[in-house]
């Protein structure tokens, strides 16, 4: 990404790293080589030092996958995870706007950790919330999802308080309930649920709760599948 500014293709409300409007990057993206450089150097950096990273994650100041060489920069990322510190995993933080495209969701299957993004199935919820750009169809993600086969990592924010008048929490039984139905056709390999963290640029958000959190992370596990819940 872009050093100076932010490329999403969410523009989500509770970003921490502000709205897109407010972010708009003059410098353009690394190129796949400058990528690959940055990340050998440290990595040799690291290594004369006796360290050894744990995890290489794509995440940050936007959408990662929107990079036209994405996936090349995944191919580079392996093979140089592989020359220098092969125990690290490699992981990518998406929203899975682009998972319909081929080489894109190809290149998230050859990751240890691929995590995407789901906070509900509501439609009208995720234009409110997530402000998706162009065209999105949560019925069409989650076909997407379905064909990694359980080869994929479910992150869900829930949250409370208000947006533009607009109650924002999506904790309660008409959002959780379609949402676990959508995990279970999914079928993923783990879920990760969170709340705010850090300050949003729409200050009526708020937290929600650790004991909400937990009783839908009991829910995610009575149906079977793996869950973690962070505060």
């Amino acid at each position: 990404m872009p050093g100076d500014g932010k490329i999403c293709s969410f523009d989500c409300i509770y970003c921490e790293c502000g709205f897109n409007k407010d972010h708009r990057p003059q410098m353009h993206r690394p190129t796949r080589e400058q990528v690959a450089e940055s990340l050998e150097a440290k990595l040799r950096e690291m290594a004369a030092d006796g360290e050894q990273p744990d995890v290489l994650t794509f995440a940050g100041n936007g959408e990662p996958t929107l990079h036209p060489h994405f996936a090349e920069i995944i191919d580079d990322t392996l093979r140089l995870r592989d020359l220098f510190a092969p125990k690290a995993k490699v992981s990518v933080l998406s929203n899975a706007t682009a998972i319909y495209i081929n080489k894109v969701r190809e290149a998230l299957m050859r990751v240890d950790n691929n995590i995407l993004k789901l906070d509900t199935v509501d439609e009208d919820y995720i234009r409110q919330l997530d402000r998706p750009l162009g065209n999105y169809s949560v019925s069409s993600v989650i076909d997407y999802l379905k064909s990694f086969r359980g080869q994929v990592i479910i992150q869900t924010m829930f949250l409370a308080g208000t947006s533009n008048g607009r109650d924002m929490d999506n904790t309660a039984e008409q959002f959780i309930s379609p949402w676990l139905n959508a995990l279970k056709e999914i079928n993923p390999r783990s879920v990760m649920i969170y709340t705010i963290d850090r300050d949003t640029p729409d200050h009526g958000l708020r937290k929600a709760a650790p004991e909400v959190l937990d009783a839908i992370k009991a829910r995610v596990i009575g149906e079977g599948i793996e869950c973690s819940a962070s505060y």
